[in-house]
């Protein structure tokens, strides 16, 4: 299984998801602007590694700009803005950064001083990265037990291993599930106009010798007609109050195809994807992202060079179209309002006893 970061004395490393499948190749960020960089030029993606690399980044800005503790509610809040900023709809990001610069603070108030500030802030953004692996083999072990035998899964997007610290949300499902001879075919959709489906998920499942077969976006609603697809999993990068899912553009198509065909569609999360502060979806602020994007394709020119273009990254699923959300404290199911009201009060429960500093 790839792993997507390490953190080592020199710094984050980082694979470079942009340079897949052509090369596998590394970087070292020594300081957390070239994190934030790598965040907003896609070198590191999905939701939650965006929490770990902001937690991983909040100790480089730590280091950066914090001399005495008084530093905190300055320079290094205004580093946690930033990086916060670097990409606004993966609500991950910023759970992971408001979480360090909590820890920070309280750590502070007690009176530790700045060096073992640092260290155990350290440790704590190591436990995130740690910890958001063993969520995701929780989420897959739940998720394979609701697919059928025989599954053709069609996924959107990347949401493996390359999308987590490891394992995968939607992908960590697929390997769970092909683990105990659950799956027959994996499709997966190129995902225009990045290619992550295409790049990425289809990368990640040779590896692993999962079946897969890649399909254009669109193609996925006649692949459902034609090819026996009978489950539909994808990620998010943020889920509202009400079940609403933000994720990768054209996911909200490939929900209203699988209603129409009545394949359930699931989504696999965190928890720390949910926004319990939006009550809808309407609410999530979406991401537009350079023209160019879409009128090339890795440099390559496929449409007029001036061409009026909107490019979101992400779109909404509105909860209706959605069977069940995938966690790591089970499966919610609709009235979503509800159970993710159960979850919220599940996690505020444990808030206390998880995070260690």
């Amino acid at each position: 299984m790839v792993k997507t970061m390490e953190w080592r004395q020199e710094g984050l490393v980082l694979l470079d998801q942009t340079k897949l499948p052509q090369s596998v190749q590394y970087i070292t960020c020594k300081d957390y602007r070239r994190v934030c960089q790598a965040i907003q030029k896609l070198e590191v993606r999905g939701a939650p590694a965006l929490g770990a690399a902001a937690a991983f980044a909040m100790v480089l800005a730590f280091t950066a700009t914090v001399q005495t503790t008084a530093d905190i509610k300055g320079p290094y809040l205004a580093a946690k803005e930033e990086i916060c900023a670097a990409r606004p709809t993966a609500v991950n990001l910023s759970w992971g950064a408001n979480l360090m610069y909590a820890a920070a603070q309280k750590l502070a108030a007690a009176g530790t001083p700045v060096p073992e500030l640092a260290v155990r802030l350290t440790k704590l953004a190591q436990q995130i990265y740690d910890a958001d692996i063993a969520t995701n083999k929780k989420m897959g072990a739940y998720g394979a037990a609701i697919l059928p035998a025989e599954s053709v899964v069609l996924t959107h997007c990347n949401a493996g291993a390359l999308a987590t610290c490891g394992w995968g949300t939607a992908l960590g499902v697929i390997r769970s599930a092909y683990a105990l001879g659950k799956i027959k075919m994996v499709f997966s959709d190129e995902t225009r106009p990045l290619l992550q489906g295409a790049r990425l998920t289809a990368w990640e499942l040779l590896a692993d010798g999962i079946p897969v077969t890649t399909i254009t976006d669109g193609m996925a609603a006649w692949t459902m007609a034609q090819k026996g697809v009978n489950v539909v999993i994808t990620g998010a990068d943020r889920i509202a109050a009400n079940g609403d899912a933000a994720n990768k553009i054209g996911t909200f198509g490939v929900a209203l195809a699988a209603r129409h065909f009545h394949v359930p569609f699931y989504i696999a999360a965190p928890a720390s994807t949910f926004d319990f502060n939006l009550a809808s979806g309407r609410e999530i602020p979406i991401e537009e992202r350079a023209p160019e994007e879409v009128r090339s394709v890795q440099g390559v020119p496929v449409a007029p060079s001036h061409v009026p273009v909107f490019n979101p990254a992400f779109d909404v699923t509105p909860a209706e179209l959605i069977s069940g959300i995938i966690t790591e404290y089970g499966v919610l199911r609709p009235p979503f309002a509800a159970s993710i009201k159960n979850l919220q009060q599940q996690v505020l429960k444990e808030a206390h006893s998880q995070w260690k500093v």
